[in-house]
C-alpha cells in the first residue's frame, strides 16, 4: 500500500480538475465561516431566476448533430476572441463531451475555429492530430494507451466520435483542415521522445549522442498509468535532476541552427516546442508535494503552463482555439486558491484580455463517472455516481428553476445580465466543480467574476466509458 501522502500527491498533480486538496488539512476541506458564502431560500431568488429567464437563450439541445441554430447567439457573445475556453461542472458527463462537439462543430462552419484543445497530454494531442489530419493511427488504440490514470475519464465514445468527426472535415476540406491539440503536460509518452530525437538525428547527427544521453531515464519504458505513478514515487533529487537534465536537452535542441530546405524552419520550431514540453513535464513532477507550498507552486505551473502551450500552437497554427477543461482550469478566479494558486484562464487573460472568452458549464441533476475519495486512479475503480438537485442557496439550486424554452437547458451572457441576477451572479455561493474523485470538497463560487458566459444543463447523464487497457 502507497503512504497516504504520496497517494494524494499523485492524485493531486494527476486530476484534471479541482478535486481534492492533496495535503490539506481535512478541516479546510470544506467552506470556512468567513468564506462569505450567500445562503438564501428559494423563495427570495425568485426576482434572479425571472432575470435569468429574460436574459438568457434556449439551447434545444447538447446533440452533435442537432441543427445549431440556437448556438448564434454565441457567436456574438465571443466576438472576435481567438480562445474560447469551455468548462465542465465533471469530468465524465456525456453531455458536457457532448455540447463541446456540438459547440466546436458550430464555430468551425460559423465563425472559423479550426482548433479543438484538450487538457490532455501535449503528447497525446500529436498522436490524435496525426490521425485527424492525415488519418494515421487508431484513435481507440491511442485512448486506450494513452489516456490512464486521471486521464481515463477521457476514453470515452463521445471523444471518439468527436475525433471521427474531425477526421470526416478534414477528409472533405484538405485544404482547410481543423485540427487537434493536447495541452497538459502529466504525461509525454515515447513518441515525443523520438519526434525530438529523429529531428536532430537529421538535422544535426553530430548532438545526437549528447542529447539521448540527457533524456537517458525520461522514455516512457511502461504503460502511462504506471509509469506516471512509478516517476512521482522516485525520490524528490531524482526527479529534481531529471528535471535539469531535461532542461539541458532543450537549451541543446534550442541553439541548434535549423536544416536547410523548405519548411526547415517550422520543423526547428516544433522540434524546441517538443522538447520545452518534455521539460515540462520532468518540471511538474520535480517540486515537493509533501508541502503545501510545494504543492501550490505546482498547479500554478501546470495552470500556466497549460496556457503558455495553448497560446504556441493558437500563433504557430493560426488558428481560432475551442479549449475545453473542467470549469477550474478554464475560470478567471480559483475557487480553491491554497492548492490552486492562479488558473489556466487567468493566464490566458493576461495573454489576450478581451480575445480569451470563458464559458461555465453548471448543472442541476444527473451523472458522471469518477473514482471514490480514497481510491487510486485505475480504471477498476471508476463507478457511475447520480446526483439529484443541489441544495438551496447553491448557484445550481437557483439556475436550474429558470425555464428558458423548452431543452436541455439555457445559454447566459454574465457581463450583461440585467440585475437582480447581475448581482446575484456576482456573489459566492455553493457550487458544484465535481472532478475525478467524488465526493468532493465544496468551495464557493462567485459565477459572474469566474466566466464570461454561462450554460446551464438542467439534467445530464454519466460518458460512454471504452474498454481500457489497464494501466
Amino acid at each position: 500500500m502507497k503512504h497516504p501522502r504520496t497517494t494524494a500527491a499523485l492524485t493531486l498533480l494527476l486530476s484534471l480538475a479541482t478535486a481534492a486538496p492533496a495535503l490539506a488539512d481535512p478541516a479546510t476541506a470544506a467552506p470556512r465561516a468567513d468564506d462569505a458564502v450567500v445562503r438564501t431560500g428559494d423563495r427570495a431568488d425568485d426576482r434572479v431566476v425571472r432575470a435569468v429567464e429574460r436574459a438568457a437563450h434556449p439551447l434545444r439541445s447538447t446533440e452533435p448533430s442537432a441543427p445549431d441554430g440556437d448556438l448564434r447567439p454565441l457567436d456574438r457573445m465571443i466576438g472576435d476572441a481567438r480562445v474560447v475556453g469551455m468548462g465542465e461542472a465533471t469530468h465524465s458527463s456525456r453531455d458536457f463531451f457532448a455540447l463541446k462537439q456540438r459547440t466546436f462543430r458550430h464555430l468551425v462552419r460559423d465563425k472559423g475555429f479550426r482548433t479543438y484543445a484538450l487538457e490532455a497530454p501535449w503528447s497525446t494531442g500529436l498522436r490524435l492530430n496525426d490521425y485527424v489530419l492525415h488519418g494515421k493511427g487508431d484513435p481507440r488504440r491511442i485512448l486506450r494507451e494513452d489516456f490512464q490514470d486521471a486521464y481515463l475519464f477521457w476514453n470515452t465514445r463521445e471523444y471518439l466520435s468527436l475525433l471521427t468527426w474531425m477526421r470526416s472535415w478534414n477528409r472533405d476540406h484538405p485544404d482547410d483542415p481543423v485540427r487537434f491539440m493536447g495541452n497538459d503536460v502529466a504525461y509525454a509518452g515515447p513518441e515525443l521522445h523520438d519526434r525530438v530525437l529523429d529531428h536532430v538525428r537529421a538535422t544535426r547527427p553530430a548532438a545526437l549522442p549528447r542529447l539521448a544521453e540527457l533524456y537517458r531515464g525520461l522514455r516512457p519504458d511502461a504503460p502511462a498509468g504506471p509509469y506516471m505513478r512509478a516517476y512521482l514515487a522516485k525520490p524528490l533529487a531524482e526527479r529534481r535532476a531529471l528535471a535539469e537534465r531535461a532542461g539541458q536537452a532543450l537549451e541543446l535542441v534550442r541553439s541548434l541552427r535549423p536544416g536547410s530546405g523548405p519548411g526547415a524552419a517550422e520543423a526547428h520550431r516544433w522540434a524546441v516546442q517538443n522538447a520545452r514540453t518534455l521539460q515540462q513535464t520532468a518540471q511538474q513532477y520535480a517540486f515537493d508535494y509533501t508541502t503545501q507550498d510545494g504543492v501550490a507552486a505546482s498547479m500554478r505551473f501546470r495552470d500556466r503552463t497549460m496556457a503558455d502551450n495553448t497560446a504556441w500552437w493558437q500563433r504557430e497554427t493560426d488558428t481560432k482555439v475551442l479549449l475545453s477543461a473542467h470549469n477550474g482550469h478554464v475560470t478567471y478566479e480559483s475557487d480553491d486558491p491554497r492548492n490552486y494558486p492562479k488558473t489556466q484562464g487567468s493566464f490566458l487573460r493576461d495573454r489576450y484580455g478581451s480575445r480569451y472568452v470563458t464559458v461555465g458549464l453548471t448543472f442541476g441533476r444527473g451523472s458522471f463517472n469518477a473514482v471514490g475519495p480514497d481510491d487510486e486512479m485505475l480504471d477498476a475503480n471508476v463507478r457511475r455516481f447520480t446526483v439529484g438537485p443541489d441544495a438551496p442557496g447553491s448557484n445550481a439550486a437557483t439556475l436550474d428553476r429558470a425555464r428558458v424554452g423548452t431543452g436541455a437547458g439555457y445559454l447566459l451572457d454574465l457581463r450583461t445580465a440585467p440585475p437582480p441576477a447581475r448581482d446575484w451572479l456576482r456573489q459566492a455561493r455553493p457550487t458544484r466543480n465535481i472532478g475525478t474523485a467524488y465526493p468532493y470538497p465544496a468551495h464557493p463560487s462567485a459565477l459572474a467574476s469566474s466566466f464570461d458566459l454561462l450554460i446551464h444543463l438542467h439534467r445530464i447523464d454519466a460518458a460512454e466509458r471504452l474498454p481500457a487497457d489497464g494501466g
